[in-house]
């Protein structure tokens, strides 16, 4: 009872000091100072890590920079030397405690014992899966657990699945046992579901067809997904030269379907043109000049279906005409097969006149470039006015060849036509029979001495690799060149080089030659994404192997030029100047080639 007494007696005294307080005004507030930012100190710093004595040796391991601009880099060197221990199996090092005394930051690293796989077995790994991936379980046996090794492995078989129609694939390890630092899991693959391709769709002002691209592509509706193939039909695209690519290709996936849309444009790529040529005339006396020409009509992508037809006619010199023709059928019935055919037609003032039809099977590859098997027949014929001493001579003779070749090319220029960054590689080997054919004018007993049917080989290589030097301006270092190997060459059997388009400083067609090699330095600044300023150095090799006059010179040529697109059409202009046994460097013997390519 004395209890509840004195209860009621505490709250009678303590109601009124509680009715006191809260008649008082309130206490404003102290407003908190934010705390000032911390100055980083800037002077120099050193620093200095330290470890237990049984973790020593393994910190002697690593090389780490002591001195530094500030604190801040030596703390950077801290996080980076941490990252290194992780990645080396040692993954509860950290840095426990650091501070600075005068310039030098002392920090407590703790390194802690390394992890290993005692076991890393197959959980649900296709046989598939394990070769791509080169996943063996020995491999995952008493070595460190290195996470970067692990992620790679990870990241093989992610790609595996994405390149067999899985692009929702994940990877993970499960029944995970740790003890004494010894590591047991087992390896698992959810794929997911099969994802294929759907259609393929082209965004932009091109008038492509769909249909083209999907073959030229290889993404067939339900066939399964693969991201390599997608990544790499970018750089299939690129060599096509009617095509821009805008921006990378994207993929849209409705549930288990995938659409792949382009964003492309169409260029301005038919072509009509020609060029003109002023060159002197050995024949003439009084420093005439020969005028030369070219004309050239190539029509691509014809009605958006990537067929080609071209034409080209040149004038060489007095009496010399060269007539080329080329068809180009992609899809043939329906495949990724393009067959290309071409005429060729060279009649050498007068002295003997080569025809020369091919045709060509040409397969395009996603990753390794393209492979083409032809097949070419070759008839050469000696003019009724040729010299019969050069019959006698050996240096003509009518010949009719049919060979059979391999062509590879791989490319991967930024551009078809203004490349400022990566690389082309052409081979080429043909193998086949030369019948030489008898000349009327010649007695029949002089083909007694000869081999009229020989076999015949030849070699041709084209490598071409664009350095990007600044913004605005590459670098072009090329090397291509070709040999012919029979036991009996002829004058009309050889390759010719010199002229705008082989080795520069020299009449078209200047040199013949068995074997030769051009070597090329070229810098080229560009003034527009279409237009540049040139300089160039080729440096060329030659031998002819004619029977009765063996011949062989290190011509070489300089020069520059430029390039530009008009309201007509784009303008070039060459000048350069030559150097060889038959030609001395001389400004009087110098080449001039200018003209304007129209394109629609």
């Amino acid at each position: 009872m004395y209890k509840i007494a004195v209860l009621v007696w505490c709250l009678f005294l303590w109601l009124p000091l509680l009715a006191q307080a809260q008649d008082k005004p309130p206490v404003p507030q102290q407003q908190v100072q934010p705390p000032m930012p911390k100055l980083v100190n800037q002077t120099k710093a050193t620093l200095k890590v330290h470890t237990a004595g049984s973790e020593r040796p393994v910190l002697r391991q690593y090389n780490y920079r002591t001195q530094h601009a500030d604190t801040v880099e030596a703390r950077k060197e801290v996080t980076a030397l941490v990252h290194r221990l992780h990645q080396d199996a040692y993954l509860l090092a950290s840095a426990d405690s650091s501070y600075k005394h005068g310039d030098t930051l002392h920090v407590k690293l703790h390194i802690g014992s390394r992890f290993d796989w005692a076991e890393l077995r197959n959980g649900n790994l296709s046989e598939g899966i394990l070769i791509e991936s080169g996943f063996r379980e020995k491999f995952y046996r008493n070595t460190p657990f290195k996470p970067a090794e692990y992620a790679r492995l990870q990241q093989r078989i992610l790609d595996y699945a994405e390149r067999n129609g899985y692009p929702f694939a994940s990877v993970w390890l499960d029944s995970i046992q740790i003890a004494d630092n010894k590591i047991k899991a087992a390896l698992m693959v959810e794929k997911a579901f099969i994802v294929t391709y759907d259609s393929l769709q082209v965004m932009g002002g091109s008038k492509t067809q769909p249909k083209f691209l999907m073959r030229y592509l290889q993404l067939y509706p339900g066939q399964p997904y693969n991201q390599d193939q997608v990544e790499a039909s970018q750089r299939m695209l690129t060599t096509l030269p009617y095509l821009k690519v805008v921006r990378p290709p994207q993929v849209q996936f409705y549930r288990d379907k995938a659409r792949v849309v382009y964003f492309l444009e169409d260029r301005q790529t038919n072509q009509i043109d020609g060029v003109v040529g002023f060159l002197p005339d050995p024949s003439r006396s009084g420093n005439k000049l020969l005028i030369t020409g070219e004309a050239n009509m190539n029509i691509r992508n014809i009605k958006g279906s990537g067929k080609q037809l071209g034409l080209q006619w040149r004038r060489v010199n007095k009496g010399s005409v060269i007539l080329n023709g080329e068809y180009l059928h992609p899809n043939l019935f329906g495949t990724p097969f393009e067959l290309g055919t071409r005429f060729g037609l060279l009649k050498q003032d007068s002295s003997f006149i080569t025809i020369q039809p091919r045709v060509q099977l040409a397969y395009n590859t996603m990753r390794y470039g393209r492979f083409s098997v032809f097949t070419e027949w070759r008839n050469s014929r000696i003019l009724s006015t040729a010299s019969p001493q050069s019959l006698r001579a050996l240096d003509l003779a009518d010949a009719r060849t049919n060979t059979y070749g391999l062509n590879y090319l791989w490319n991967n220029l930024d551009d078809f036509y203004f490349p400022r960054k990566g690389r082309l590689v052409e081979l080429q080997l043909a193998a086949g029979r030369k019948k030489l054919l008898r000349n009327p004018s010649l007695e029949k007993e002089f083909y007694d001495t000869l081999e009229v049917n020989t076999t015949q080989l030849s070699l041709g290589v084209r490598l071409e690799n664009f350095f990007r030097v600044g913004k605005n301006s590459a670098l072009l270092a090329r090397v291509r060149g070709e040999a012919l190997l029979n036991d009996q060459i002829f004058l009309n059997d050889m390759y010719r080089i010199g002229g705008l388009a082989s080795l520069r400083g020299f009449d078209e067609y200047f040199f013949f030659a068995s074997t030769y090699g051009i070597g090329t330095l070229e810098y080229r600044l560009f003034t527009a994404e279409d237009s540049y300023v040139l300089l160039f150095y080729d440096q060329g090799y030659y031998r002819s192997d004619l029977e009765q006059s063996k011949a062989e010179g290190l011509p070489l040529g300089v020069g520059g030029g430029i390039s530009f697109s008009t309201g007509a059409g784009i303008f070039q202009l060459v000048y350069s100047v030559g150097k060889s046994e038959q030609q001395p460097m001389s400004l009087r013997a110098s080449k001039i080639h200018f003209g304007i390519t129209s394109k629609f």
